[in-house]
């Protein structure tokens, strides 16, 4: 209650010192500006007094995207405003010198919230208002929802006009009968809920089962072939050392036959020399006996 009384009291001294006027509205923005006694714009609203002064008027102060969809719809003025963003702008479609230093589109101006400017404030469009009015004087809404009283347009009709009477409802078909279908039937009692959480139990448990089997027939399958694959190392290293040994006992073998061979020669050519000089004594002796 204390703030209503604030924001009358403020319009009200405000009013008083400066006039206020609005500018265009383009898609439910437009700029409010205060003027001296001489005619004069000034800049006369910091960021709090301008929201305060849109609420006064029925309206709320334009944000951003709105002054910025505005724009896009041809808004276009030479003096900052306050937005909702606790900033000014101003928008700009031509770029001017005298106006947004001679920039295009939405100028910002970021500064401190106590100094002096205009303000945007925002309604909604007169056709978002009238395609809401319409609604709601439609039938399809006045069926659902009552009628608020004080609308022209929800006034009662003339007398002179002549009422009719809404059409009766055709009667219900024979072959049509409401089908009454009770909670019971629908909803599974206790017992049923405990009958499917037992049969859910076992199921999970089965598969569960179900799902270990391949799990232990893997795990059989790879130690029996880690098995395997140690006997075949075994094997062949065993093989392979007996192959090594029998032929390591095959060289010596062959070497030791060598050897006799080699010695059997030495020995048996000084007996062969030994016989040659006896036999030729033996001949000598014989020349000198005859």
């Amino acid at each position: 209650m204390m703030r209503i009384v604030l924001l009358l009291l403020s319009a009200v001294t405000l009013s008083t010192s400066l006039q206020i006027r609005a500018g265009q509205r383009i898609a439910g923005v437009n700029q409010i500006t205060s003027f001296d006694a001489s005619n004069q714009p000034q800049y006369s609203l910091s960021a709090s007094e301008a929201r305060e002064l849109c609420w006064s008027l029925g309206q709320s102060i334009a944000s951003k995207a709105q002054v910025q969809e505005a724009l896009l719809q041809g808004l276009e003025t030479c003096r900052f405003g306050w937005i909702d963003e606790h900033f000014v702008v101003i928008p700009r479609i031509s770029p001017s010198a005298s106006c947004g230093k001679n920039k295009t589109g939405l100028v910002e101006w970021r500064t401190s919230v106590t100094q002096k400017f205009d303000v945007f404030c925002f309604s909604e469009p007169d056709t978002v208002t009238q395609l809401k009015d319409a609604m709601a004087d439609s039938p399809l809404t006045t069926r659902a929802y009552p009628k608020r009283a004080g609308r022209p347009s929800e006034a009662a009709p003339s007398t002179s006009k002549t009422q009719r009477s809404p059409p009766s409802p055709p009667p219900p078909s024979p072959s049509l009968r409401p089908v009454t279908v009770s909670s019971s039937e629908v909803l599974p009692s206790s017992q049923d809920g405990a009958e499917m959480e037992a049969e859910a139990s076992q199921f999970m448990s089965s598969a569960q089962g179900s799902f270990r089997v391949p799990t232990k027939t893997l795990l059989i399958a790879v130690t029996g072939a880690l098995l395997l694959l140690i006997i075949a190392v075994l094997g062949y290293g065993s093989l392979s050392r007996s192959c090594f040994v029998s032929w390591d006992v095959r060289l010596q073998e062959e070497h030791m036959e060598t050897e006799e061979w080699t010695c059997m020669e030495y020995a048996t050519e000084p007996l062969e020399d030994a016989a040659e000089e006896l036999s030729i004594e033996v001949d000598d002796d014989q020349r000198s006996v005859s």
